[in-house]
Order: structure tokens, then C-alpha cells, then sequence
């Protein structure tokens, strides 16, 4: 299977070049794969340069994991990072998807100096 980077997602989520976007659909027609990293890069750059708020990167993810033709890397630890961020928007989705991807592979709990995501269930304050 294909797999896709941040900026074919980027493309498939804002839809703000009209040729890049028909390009990023046909690549994607026969299906592609997501990992994760070009997930949260994604995530970044609609907080970052696109300005868009928690819940707008909260749908953004929602799209993705249901788009017809694109299989996210570990689909099910991505919705449960969906969960966490939305429950706790100001830990930011890369640190939800850490702790669900930490839970999934059975290594937790993760270990963190940050206040906000010491508080998610899976994450210890040190």
C-alpha cells in the first residue's frame, strides 16, 4: 500500500490549492497508509500555520480516520488520542497519541515533566 506525508494531508484537509488537492486525491484513489508521524506533523501545521483551534484539529483527525481510501497507522490508538485531546485540548494531540500509542505497546505509564499531560490517565508527573 502507499503511504502519504503531512503535506498530502495537509492538502486533504485544508483544500487550499486546488491542483494539489485534485494531485493528493488521485494519489490517494487506490488507497494509502498513514504513520503516525505524518499525523501529528499534520496536526502542527493546522495549529501553526493554518490557526486552527483544538476542536477543528480534533475533526481534522476525525476526517482522516474516516476517509474512504486512507488506513491510519494503529487506527484504533489514534481514536482514543482523539479522545484525550478533546477531553484535555491544552496537552496537544502528539502528547495524546504518545500516551495511547505508550498504553497500546503496554510501557506505561509515560513518564513526563509536563504538568498538563501528567494529568491524562497513562501519564505519571515526575
Amino acid at each position: 500500500m502507499r503511504a502519504v506525508d503531512t503535506s498530502v494531508l495537509v492538502r486533504l484537509v485544508t483544500r487550499d490549492d486546488t491542483k494539489q488537492v485534485a494531485a493528493a486525491e488521485a494519489f490517494v484513489a487506490h488507497a494509502a497508509w498513514v504513520p503516525h508521524l505524518a499525523l501529528v506533523e499534520a496536526t502542527w501545521v493546522l495549529a501553526s500555520v493554518y490557526n486552527r483551534g483544538p476542536e477543528a484539529i480534533a475533526t481534522a483527525v476525525d476526517m482522516l480516520l474516516n476517509h474512504e481510501h486512507l488506513t491510519l497507522q494503529d487506527a484504533d490508538v489514534v481514536v482514543a488520542a482523539v479522545e484525550h485531546f478533546r477531553r484535555r485540548p491544552s496537552v496537544g494531540f502528539s502528547d495524546c497519541l504518545m500516551v495511547a500509542v505508550t498504553r497500546k505497546a503496554g510501557h506505561g505509564p509515560l513518564g513526563t515533566f509536563d504538568h498538563d499531560l501528567g494529568k491524562l490517565d497513562g501519564a505519571v508527573r515526575l
